[in-house]
């Protein structure tokens, strides 16, 4: 016996929204429920997913059972498809499991023929009805069913009612239709070469497949994978029997609201159009009518469609949209679906919910998805303009920021100083940047990748950032950038989307972060739901208040390195590294220790009480020294130029220290903890400055931080034995000379897979591990991630080769299994250890999913992802124990 593919509507109910799709579901459910929906029946998302699989073929029996669930459709309607007399008319429409409105293909009035129009006209006593009907459906059919461009049809109508001085469509009467039919009709031949495909049954079944082909169509493609939707669910067809908006003033169309989805205010909002159908409301082909206008114009059918609307918020306990359908008075409704919202809306509906007691807070945190958050939590672009992007990138870090567009971070820093807002255009950013990205608005960059140095830093400082935006071209010399035939030149004035990737050569007008009562309420639910602890990515007193101000229970990642990137640091910085012995890298660090306890007194004052994780110095080497060409053409040209001898000597001895630390990868070379092993000097300067500043604030505000200190780059007992021998010295030493006791923990950064391979000997020399997930996605898979970025990744996402970046969102089954073996490790070796997450990773809600899975301690990300984070933290621990039951 073949699958069963089709369902009477009355064979339905909500519980089968997988196999019906949302709105075939939906429908069931109302007529279940005594909602007078029009009659009919579903084809299942799984004769779609089997189509797909047989690459386009339908599977056996389908095609026999639509024929047969029409027959019965038919005889429950005492009406004939295509017929005659007593015609049935029926719409086909889509309806996939996750709403994607507008993304695939309906049609309607599909059984209206030239054999049926007459009986159409007759039993409407409406001969204009009908023959509009019928020239619907032949436009609606040619574009979805047969691919022919909309705008042949669109050209007839626009030249038709310049010829009878008609404004709108309604304006033509039942002969302009006629004569408008035939007309489509010979269009429609004269694309197709040959015949208008006529009989009903035959156009129903390619109807039906056509719907089965808009699920594969690049508009749904892209929405699914904007919205991470699975490309595998497939999308049901539902075919219903017509109800006609457009039979005259009396009747009526529309799309409703059971609550602002704007704002979540519970108040009434929707727009309806007498004498129409659907598309007309969606399409803006006239202007609508706010709904509560519907009182006045169809008092009965309003009323009805007012308690409906509380019947199925009530119902399915959330906000509602909804589409319904008047006809001479009656009213039917034809979808309601769980209502799209923004995220201040989702947050106040969410909140009123439980206040009502329809939900509690549980639901509420299930309902809403924490990327949502992320609206909130930066300026937007207001909604109410309209504008083309020049040019769209990746939106490495959201929100919008309006600025004169500048070429070098000098000028950057110099505008941005000045109170002049700037947005900041580089090929890509680099450490030396950082000055100009702090006072810039915003960063667009030609190169880089969502997790790249621009991605990273922008998101760090809550900075919107555009990267990777490949079709620019940056002439540095002229300072202009030219994109598709737009050049901007310094000064031009650019608004940023962090949130699309839009860049526009416009001002813009934005509205600023809302985080009001509902978010602070909202969030608060998930912290007394979750059990992860959400810590922060924070290198400076400012980002960490900012971060503990969104919520976060520590700073888990401070990179030491970080605070070395400013004018007056990176040269102590540079002398430091092209030290040519002991001696001269003491006098430098001696000069570097009092900028970093400075440093660490503004973090730990702005965190006391709470848990500050310090990862020692990591910095590939050439981050912070001259580049060995750029060295080398100096000392030529000083040569050349016949320079000063000491000044000569003193950069031909710098060439030659470039030339000897200068590695071919220094990703992978000497950094991290090889820095420390080489010069122990280092890590004890370092844990000196921890040691000296926790005491400050300590002495100065009687509360200090809980002090954990970070061996980076560890693939070794051995190394992490030796540095943190050094590091308890120092510290103890400091202690013992303040005559004070400070409790601290000395772990380490797993971020190589021989580490997570041998946990259990690194966790014996360890009080916490934190997995530095960004180089252990790098090390596992032998990718460079901004190159990757920039290359092959995003093709190998655009072609299904790979569902997600695995620098956005973790590599479960590889880099996943490392964690999760480095964690169990760990703790076998060692029970008291505490596991934590750093990477980029750490405010991903699907790899907090999975963080949650494995059971670490907390994670730790950019304070603007920490609210973020809580969130999802609450929603995996709710979604592991329903998985459980």
């Amino acid at each position: 016996m073949s699958e069963k593919y089709i369902y009477d509507l009355s064979e339905g109910d909500a519980s089968m929204k997988s196999l019906l799709g949302g709105k075939g579901a939906g429908v069931a459910e109302m007529m279940r429920l005594g909602v007078p929906v029009p009659d009919g029946f579903t084809v299942t998302t799984q004769a779609c997913i089997e189509t797909m699989n047989n690459g386009g073929t339908w599977p056996a029996g389908l095609r026999d059972q639509i024929s047969d669930a029409l027959a019965r459709f038919e005889e429950r309607a005492g009406r004939k498809l295509g017929a005659s007399e007593k015609p049935l008319l029926v719409s086909v429409r889509s309806g996939a499991v996750v709403s994607m409105p507008g993304m695939m293909d309906t049609i309607l009035n599909l059984g209206i023929s030239d054999e049926s129009v007459a009986a159409v006209a007759a039993e409407a006593n409406n001969e204009r009805f009908a023959w509009d009907c019928y020239r619907r459906f032949i436009q609606m059919y040619g574009e979805v069913v047969e691919g022919l461009d909309a705008h042949i049809y669109e050209d007839a109508l626009t030249a038709m009612k310049q010829r009878k001085g008609a404004s709108q469509d309604t304006d033509l009467t039942a002969e302009d239709l006629k004569e408008l039919t035939t007309e489509f009709k010979q269009i429609s031949d004269d694309a197709l070469g040959g015949a208008w495909p006529s009989d009903p049954r035959e156009q129903l079944m390619r109807a039906v497949e056509a719907v089965f082909n808009s699920w594969q169509n690049p508009r749904a493609k892209v929405y699914r994978k904007a919205n991470h939707i699975s490309d595998d669910l497939g999308t049901a067809v539902n075919v219903m029997q017509m109800v006609f908006g457009n039979r005259g003033e009396t009747s009526a169309t529309g799309v409703c609201f059971t609550r602002n989805p704007s704002t979540g205010e519970n108040a009434l909002y929707g727009e309806f159009l007498t004498n129409a159908q659907g598309e007309d409301v969606v399409a803006g082909i006239r202007t609508p009518r706010p709904l509560i206008e519907m009182k006045e114009v169809l008092p009965q059918a309003y009323g009805e469609l007012v308690d409906t609307m509380h019947k199925m918020e009530t119902h399915y306990r959330d906000m509602q949209d909804m589409e319904f359908t008047v006809e001479n008075g009656k009213l039917y409704m034809l979808q309601t679906r769980n209502g799209k919202r923004t995220a201040a809306a989702a947050l106040k509906v969410a909140s009123d919910l439980v206040d009502e007691g329809l939900i509690d807070k549980e639901e509420a945190v299930r309902r809403i998805e924490p990327d949502q958050l992320d609206q909130l939590l930066h300026p937007a672009i207001d909604p109410g303009q309209s504008a083309t992007p020049i040019t769209k990138g990746l939106p490495a870090s959201p929100g919008a920021a309006v600025g004169a567009a500048v070429f070098d971070a000098d000028t950057a820093a110099e505008r941005g100083e000045a109170g002049e807002p700037v947005v900041l255009i580089r090929f890509e950013t680099t450490p030396d940047d950082i000055h100009g990205v702090l006072q810039a608005q915003g960063v667009l960059t030609a190169h880089g990748g969502m997790t790249s140095h621009a991605a990273v830093v922008a998101r760090g400082f809550g900075k919107p950032c555009v990267a990777g935006a490949t079709d620019i071209k940056i002439d540095t010399e002229a300072k202009t950038m030219t994109v598709g035939g737009v050049t901007v030149h310094e000064g031009d004035t650019l608004t940023l989307n962090g949130s699309t990737g839009e860049v526009f050569n416009t001002a813009l007008k934005l509205i600023p972060p809302r985080l009001n009562e509902d978010f602070l309420k909202v969030v608060g639910w998930a912290d007394e739901i979750r059990d992860l602890g959400v810590e922060a990515n924070a290198d400076n007193g400012t980002d960490a208040a900012k971060a503990r101000e969104l919520g976060a229970e520590g700073i888990g990642l401070c990179r030491t390195e970080h605070m070395f990137f400013g004018d007056d640091r990176l040269p102590a910085m540079h002398e430091m590294i092209l030290s040519e012995n002991d001696e001269q890298r003491q006098v430098a660090l001696d000069k570097i220790l009092p900028m970093q306890q400075s440093d660490f007194e503004a973090i730990f004052t702005a965190m006391k009480g709470l848990p500050v994780t310090v990862r020692l110095l990591d910095p590939p080497l050439h981050e912070f020294m001259p580049d060995l060409v750029t060295q080398a053409l100096k000392v030529q040209e000083m040569e050349l130029k016949g320079a000063d001898p000491t000044k000569l000597a003193e950069e031909r001895r710098t060439l030659a220290q470039v030339k000897k630390l200068h590695e071919q990868n220094p990703m992978l070379g000497t950094r991290g903890c090889r820095l420390g092993m080489l010069y122990p000097q280092i890590p004890d300067m370092q844990a000196r400055a921890i040691a000296r500043a926790a005491l400050a604030v300590l002495d100065r505000e009687g509360e200090t931080v809980d002090l954990q200190i970070m061996v980076p780059l560890v693939h070794l007992r051995q190394e992490l034995q030796r540095q943190r021998e050094i590091v308890v010295a120092a510290v103890d030493d400091e202690l013992d000379k303040a005559g004070q006791k400070l409790d601290y923990l000395v772990g380490t950064m797993i971020e190589l897979p021989r580490a997570a391979l041998v946990a259990d000997q690194i966790a014996q020399e360890a009080d916490f591990f934190s997995f530095g997930t960004n180089d252990l996605t790098q090390t596992t898979l032998g990718i460079s991630r901004d190159d990757a970025e920039n290359g092959f990744l995003g093709w190998y996402e655009a072609q299904g080769v790979v569902k997600r970046d695995p620098f956005a969102t973790i590599d479960v089954d590889g880099v996943g299994q490392l964690v999760r073996m480095g964690t169990e490790k760990g703790r076998a070796a060692n029970p008291k250890l505490s596991v934590g997450v750093c990477g980029e990773h750490g405010g991903d809600p699907d790899s907090i999913a999975f963080f949650q899975s494995v059971g670490l301690d907390y994670v730790s990300c950019s304070p603007f992802r920490v609210p973020i984070a809580r969130f999802a933290a609450a929603k995996a621990k709710l979604a592991q124990a329903d998985a459980s039951k």
